[in-house]
């Protein structure tokens, strides 16, 4: 068992950290109690922890801040990218207990509460980090009270999975949003989509309707969109079957497209192109990105645990044009037809930088042209 260290002036309560490989990490209690089972990824973000939290993405999953502190700036009514945190559990190294900011109206601990959040601090993130990146994405449980059957425990850990995760995001019925200079009309599929998507589409003059994620073609061409925006969103591309035979038919439509992280994806599959599960995936707001059509690299904000194998794609269908300085993996997609482009990254980036956001504009430049 590993020990974190006491921190004063914080009413402590025990709390454990529980791996899918039996280890077991001991250090106090903040947020919610009781005990959440997940899939346990790190960010390396050292802003933007109000976003990670109401990011959509982060379904079914446990997130780790390898940031040492976490909620110094407080929680606001502004930085939300839904209406609620969707992590299963919060793991921080420490927590501000007098977060100071002028917009601050609650602290991390008040806001992990009201959203029923369970979290540990005090425990040793770096550690947690390495081990997640030698040995993968692996699930766990943040709990108050150890159980008593360990060896149950860690069996119904192993087996634990993250199922209907875009089912269990996307709106219930569509939405419309109405620019203030109005110029163009967008449709954008929620399959889990972070508000700030929506914020830089009205910014730049596109009214939007914001659609369920299994919203047929006849309804999207009653619609009569300008173009057609793909959101971020969680789980495995793969398993959403139904949205993928929606975008097949809709790449005949010659209706602009324009997809984001999940989005990407599932494109890509719709255009017979395969995805795989990267080991710790890439979360995070300092991702370096080489354009290969532009010859550049930029930063970029990223959130993601599967990728495109950009191999799989026809060339007659599309070509990569974009892919990770790291690792190599595809980070976008340019389609041979001239009406469809996707990127595995965050260009509207909240929290993050916003090297990216001419895609915003490239984008209106291809509806502008129908």
């Amino acid at each position: 068992m590993e020990h974190g260290n006491q921190l004063t002036g914080k009413e402590e309560r025990k709390a454990y950290l529980i791996l899918a490989d039996g280890s077991v990490y001991q250090g106090n209690s903040f947020g919610a109690q009781g005990t959440a089972l997940g899939e346990v990824v790190f960010t390396t973000g050292m802003t933007g922890y109000q976003e990670t939290l109401t990011d959509p993405s982060y379904y079914g999953q446990i997130v780790t801040q390898t940031f040492p502190l976490i909620g110094n700036y407080g929680v606001n009514e502004f930085d939300s990218e839904s209406k609620k945190s969707w992590v299963k559990g919060y793991i921080v190294r420490e927590w501000c207990e007098e977060p100071s900011n002028f917009r601050c109206g609650k602290t991390i601990d008040q806001y992990l509460k009201e959203q029923n959040v369970i979290g540990i601090y005090d425990i040793d993130t770096r550690a947690l980090t390495k081990k997640t990146r030698e040995h993968g994405v692996m699930n766990g449980a943040i709990t108050t009270e150890l159980p008593e059957d360990m060896d149950a425990f860690l069996k119904e850990l192993k087996e634990y999975t993250i199922q209907d995760a875009v089912k269990s995001v996307t709106c219930a019925e569509k939405t419309f949003h109405k620019a203030e200079n109005q110029e163009l009309h967008v449709a954008l599929y929620d399959y889990g989509s972070k508000e700030n998507i929506l914020r830089s589409l009205l910014e730049r003059g596109c009214s939007v309707t914001v659609v369920p994620y299994n919203t047929t073609v006849k309804e999207i061409l009653d619609i009569n969109p300008d173009g057609i925006m793909l959101s971020n969103g969680p789980g495995d591309p793969s398993e959403n079957t139904e949205p993928i035979a929606i975008l097949k038919e809709l790449m005949n439509s010659e209706i602009p497209i324009f997809g984001i992280c999940l989005g990407h994806q599932l494109l890509a599959l719709a255009n017979g192109a395969a995805t795989q599960k990267l080991k710790y995936g890439h979360r995070g707001a300092n991702q370096p990105v080489v354009d290969t059509v532009r010859d550049r690299v930029f930063i970029t904000s990223q959130n993601h645990g599967y990728a495109v194998v950009g191999e799989t794609l026809n060339p007659a269908v599309g070509f990569v044009s974009h892919h990770n300085a790291n690792d190599g993996s595809c980070e976008g997609i340019t389609y041979q037809n001239g009406k469809a482009f996707t990127v595995q990254f965050h260009p509207e980036a909240c929290a993050g930088p916003l090297d990216t956001k001419y895609l915003f504009d490239t984008f209106i430049g291809l509806m502008k042209q129908q």
